[in-house]
């Protein structure tokens, strides 16, 4: 017996040091230790939360050879602080700073409790709109056009979509536009441009997110295709530097196309890539700016899980 409180206080006394100090995969599975529960009971109390993530991602997790970035795994952080009686926000902390130091980027320790806030409003938004998690839509091609106003704002994003049903009666798409630092959603105007005819639109005012139903005129069956356009007005936020495309799942063609006004040149463009929000960004290459119509572009023929996307810099 004095063999076992003496383990339990090393085992704590492991946790506190790794809450201090991290790094996050060092923190968490000195917690798991400390609560000695098998992975599969994590798993287990996840469920219990709503949470779904498989075994061997927390395995994953807590080795240090992946970090949660996807929505869905910065809840299950959340929820594993609870589970495992931890200090609120202690593992979501530990990943920012991991991030931080990953990445080298100047505001990347604010990417995860930013990324963390925005799935949270989403969650709200959608769950106002009724909207599953899974929408029943595969996209197979998805461009984007955005224009960069004369106050190097965000003035306006068009998409256009190309989707696959993959069940019976879909007939709707809800259309997520998260605006810059300092956006203003309700000052936003969504515009229904093809196929599709604007529904309820909602908004979340802190994180500067706004969610909008693009309604069809028809119940697509398993297997349909369907296109539609719609654009986003937007022009509320502060300049703009970045924008950036996060897909959860291998997808079809992505074009990402970025207008600037002629008052408001930038002086060099370049596209990254990113695998995951917390893994440091490659892919890096210039872009040419082109004369006439002051744009730069860039097209992937099949997305991969990860981000995308196009920087710029001003003078």
């Amino acid at each position: 017996m004095p063999h076992a409180t003496q383990h339990a206080d090393v085992a704590s006394a492991d946790l506190d040091s790794a809450l201090r100090g991290g790094p996050f995969h060092v923190a968490l599975r000195a917690a798991i230790a400390a609560r000695g529960l098998p992975l599969q009971r994590v798993q287990h109390h996840l469920s219990r939360h709503g949470v779904k993530v498989g075994v061997t991602s927390l395995s994953y997790w807590q080795q240090g050879a992946r970090r949660p970035q996807r929505p869905e795994s910065l809840r299950a952080v959340r929820a594993l602080e609870e589970i495992l009686e931890l200090p609120e926000e202690s593992l979501i902390r530990l990943l920012a700073e991991s991030e931080a130091g990953a990445s080298g980027q100047r505001s990347a320790a604010r990417s995860y409790r930013s990324l963390v806030e925005a799935s949270g409003a989403l969650d709200q938004l959608l769950a106002e709109l009724d909207c599953p998690p899974d929408g029943g839509l595969h996209t197979l091609g998805h461009h984007e056009r955005l224009r960069i106003g004369a106050r190097r704002e965000l003035a306006e994003r068009e998409s256009h979509h190309i989707v696959r049903a993959h069940r019976d009666g879909v007939d709707r798409f809800v259309a997520v536009h998260h605006g810059d630092r300092g956006a203003s959603p309700e000052h936003m105007r969504v515009h229904a441009l093809e196929n599709c005819r604007t529904g309820r639109v909602r908004w979340h005012r802190d994180t500067g997110m706004l969610a909008a139903e693009l309604l069809f005129d028809t119940r697509l069956r398993a297997g349909d295709t369907f296109l539609f356009r719609y654009g986003v007005e937007d022009g509320t936020a502060d300049e703009a530097r970045e924008y950036v495309r996060g897909f959860d799942v291998p997808g079809g063609q992505y074009a990402l196309q970025v207008c600037f006004d002629a008052a408001a040149l930038p002086v060099r463009c370049h596209r990254f890539a990113q695998h995951s929000a917390a893994a440091p960004r490659n892919g890096c290459q210039e872009l040419p700016l082109s004369g006439r119509h002051r744009s730069v572009h860039v097209v992937e023929p099949r997305v991969r899980a990860g981000f995308l996307g196009i920087g710029w810099d001003w003078e």
